[in-house]
């Protein structure tokens, strides 16, 4: 059979389900990556969707899983365009006859296999992105709990079974003949990206063949709201960033990720970290492990599997215990968007459904059915769906931003330059190195909805442009948990900046470290 594997957020070979299951039933097997184009296009807010520190990023990760391929006589085909249009056409030019992919619970990622399928093509998916498998909790997705302190205890309680990761697949079938000898197509839509050597794993040891910041460019991208994406060169690392230059630059995929997990265990920083999770700045206050589950260059059960090693030989405690709490939280998020999907992507969120949910739970009634619920497709990461028109929802989460001064509010708060220093220092911090502490992550986001009163969605999506370590699941289900639109009991989380600046920068360090003080 002549198959394709379509890596999606899964840029790995180790512990890789979907992957292995494509190499045991494939005789030929086309591993692709394809670059979106919608990436590259503006959202409403008018800014890209793909901002330049996340295509670093994924340039590095691609490359790393390219070179694991290579070294098992395959390769890592990369297309840009269309992901639907770009895999129809493959199969008709290779005639392919199964695409093998993860399964992602995110609406944009559901309406692409929906196409696919429509298409007539036949697509094989598997879930793989948890810690836990769905199957394995002990409760029907439709029934998760709706709060996560509930989740958390009812898996602890059932002791729920954490598989452990796979080994990668021994061999991996050969491309297929016309992409072995001419790794090109007639079709403009699957035209193969210029690829740079990158031959062997012991390459990583270097990091001089890895892509530079300036090559990737910087786009004048938001005219509607002014330029946020022409501002300094980003050709080198911040020195202020809290991911240091070695860290960087191991983005390289897998083993860079396995590199720095190890180093985090060795130095027995598991012990501390419930201590220092929520400080601003510096390497090791947290595990930056976000970095790598993102592209799926590590999975939750490989860092499990390290955690749990690390137990064993030290001794658990608060902080090493809260390592798996943060795993947990990830997937509960993930859970969310399989029983709830597109209505996650809602500008309401679950408002609406929250009221309904807690009156079943008082009189023991199911009064909806959510088990299907993942595949109603949306349109984007953070727009699917359509608003409610309700009054009462009408500000929740913030207002439409529809105004000159509502959009020039939005384009400072995304610059730093909103004039209130801790909001400013953290926006910066993002905007020049895409990463973010936990703690200022909430802190701003909580300033842009409840004292700015501006649209969740557009700082979901600000994000979404930025982050490396941005994850689909966790994003959205962070800024609904904000909003107060999720599943969050307490209604959101109206932080006061000063509080929040007195707790965690008592000695205005951060701010100043950031050229806001």
């Amino acid at each position: 059979m002549i198959a394709i594997y379509w890596f999606r957020n899964d840029l790995r070979l180790c512990d890789q389900p979907s992957f292995k299951n494509a190499c045991a039933q494939a005789t030929r097997l086309a591993p692709i990556f394809i670059h979106d184009s919608a990436y590259d296009a503006e959202t409403r807010w008018g800014f890209e969707r793909m901002g330049t520190h996340r295509k670093h990023a994924l340039h590095s990760a691609l490359q790393a899983l390219k070179a694991q391929l290579r070294e098992r006589q395959s390769d890592l085909l990369e297309y840009q365009g269309d992901p639907v249009d770009t895999l129809i056409a493959l199969a008709k030019n290779f005639s392919v006859e199964a695409i093998f992919c993860e399964e992602i619970a995110a609406p944009e990622e559901q309406q692409q296999l929906a196409r696919l399928r429509k298409a007539g093509l036949t697509v094989k998916t598997l879930w793989h992105s948890s810690l836990l498998d769905p199957h394995d909790l002990p409760f029907a997705i439709e029934q998760l709990p709706w709060v996560f302190t509930e989740f958390r205890v009812a898996v602890e309680k059932a002791k729920a079974l954490v598989r452990p990761p796979e080994a990668a697949p021994d061999n991996v079938p050969p491309l297929p003949d016309r992409l072995l000898h001419g790794r090109t197509t007639d079709n403009n839509q699957t035209s193969l990206l210029p690829s740079e050597p990158f031959d062997s794993l012991d390459s990583l040891k270097s990091f001089d063949s890895l892509v530079s910041l300036d090559s990737l460019g910087s786009r004048d991208s938001l005219d509607s709201l002014g330029s946020l994406a022409s501002t300094e060169s980003f050709a080198k690392l911040d020195a202020r960033s809290s991911l240091t230059v070695s860290t960087a630059k191991d983005f390289a995929g897998t083993q860079g990720g396995l590199r720095h997990t190890q180093q985090y265990f060795e130095r027995k920083l598991a012990h501390s970290y419930k201590a220092t999770r929520n400080q601003l700045s510096g390497l090791d206050y947290s595990t930056k492990f976000s970095v790598w589950l993102a592209s799926g260059a590590l999975s939750a059960r490989m860092l499990y599997q390290q955690l749990q090693a690390f137990e064993a030989k030290h001794g658990a405690n608060d902080g090493s215990y809260w390592i798996w709490f943060e795993l947990l939280w990830r997937d509960y998020f993930r859970f969310l968007h399989l029983r709830f999907g597109a209505q996650l992507y809602r500008r309401s969120g679950l408002r609406q459904r929250a009221a309904v949910e807690q009156r079943g739970q008082r009189d023991g009634k199911t009064h909806f059915n959510a088990s299907k619920s993942h595949f109603n497709a949306g349109k984007s990461h953070v727009n699917a769906g359509k608003p409610q028109d309700t009054a009462g929802i009408a500000q929740a989460g913030g207002a439409v931003i529809t105004t000159p001064a509502q959009a020039e509010q939005f384009k400072r708060w995304c610059m730093g330059e909103c004039g209130e220093p801790f909001i400013d220092a953290g926006m910066r911090e993002l905007r020049h190195t895409g990463y973010l502490s936990n703690r200022l992550r909430q802190v701003v986001a909580s300033y842009l909805i409840h004292h700015l009163k501006l649209d969740w969605r557009a700082g979901a999506a600000w994000f979404e442009s930025q982050l490396i370590d941005y994850d689909v699941y966790s994003n959205q289900g962070n800024w609904l948990y904000i909003a107060g639109l999720g599943t969050d009991p307490r209604g959101g989380r109206a932080m006061r900046t000063d509080k929040q600046a007195l707790e965690h920068d008592r000695d205005e360090t951060y701010r100043k470290q950031w050229g806001t003080l």
